[in-house]
């Protein structure tokens, strides 16, 4: 088996992506839950991804209080027609908060006449409801958030920032089923950085799939660098790794 360089994650592996993403809305659950016993109202930050159907799909918890959820989304495409199902907001207002009875839903806005004011703007939302928790994946390159490598930055000053997409991240969009050809897909998106997402007391990670084994073992194994950006995940005090048999297997080679 290879050897998991010290880390402070906790890595948990499951049978199938049903059984991860149940396990992982439970932990959400929990941790909410938990929050609200000493919180009048928590923040939650969501990537939207097609890893992350499973568990959005399961989250249905009849004693979970929403309207105590102040929800929040991690990054979003410039220039996107507003109504494109490819759009991050579109997807998780149909998977999510449509479902479900928020205290406020907040989007980020791709299609802004000011793109720099709109990070602004998102950044203002987020600094006055700091976040608790962030429900997120893990790229084919390693991203969290739209954070590739190139423009990724552990020590980012911004909380939210405009980001050249690099073709490995716009070609997992396409490997997704999300667009029928790179060509389609934006090149510039908005983005939370690493710090405002590792700022979270909560990390709920959800890596299923074998097109991120290779992702999963560089976050693992490798050297904690912007190279491989998801490593830095190992420094933080609470965050767990939901995988599956095939976004794991490398890791029992």
């Amino acid at each position: 088996m290879t050897n998991i360089v010290e880390t402070k994650l906790d890595v948990r592996i499951y049978e199938d992506r049903k059984s991860m993403g149940a396990a992982a809305a439970e932990k959400f659950a929990k941790e909410v839950t938990a929050l609200l016993k000493i919180k009048e109202e928590i923040n939650v930050v969501f990537a939207a991804a097609p890893s992350q159907n499973d568990f959005l799909q399961a989250l249905d918890y009849e004693n979970l209080d929403w309207s105590k959820i102040n929800a929040f989304h991690m990054d979003e495409y410039i220039g996107l027609a507003g109504d494109a199902p490819q759009g991050f907001g579109n997807f998780l207002k149909h998977r999510l908060f449509d479902k479900f009875n928020f205290k406020s839903v907040n989007y980020l806005n791709g299609n802004a006449d000011d793109i720099m004011g709109e990070c602004n703007r998102y950044t203002s939302l987020l600094r006055q409801h700091p976040t608790d928790i962030v429900c997120m994946g893990i790229g084919e390159n390693g991203h969290l958030a739209f954070n590739d490598p190139p423009v990724a930055d552990f020590e980012d000053k911004h909380t939210v920032k405009v980001v050249q997409l690099d073709e490995v991240c716009r070609q997992q969009q396409v490997n997704d089923g999300c667009f029928a050809a790179l060509v389609e897909v934006p090149k510039e998106a908005l983005t939370l950085t690493i710090p405002a997402l590792l700022s979270a007391s909560y990390i709920n990670c959800v890596v299923p799939g074998p097109t991120k084994a290779e992702a999963v073992n560089h976050t693992l194994n490798s050297e904690i660098s912007t190279g491989n950006p998801a490593t830095i995940l190992r420094v933080h005090p609470n965050a767990v790794l939901f995988l599956d048999q095939d976004s794991s297997k490398l890791l029992n080679s």
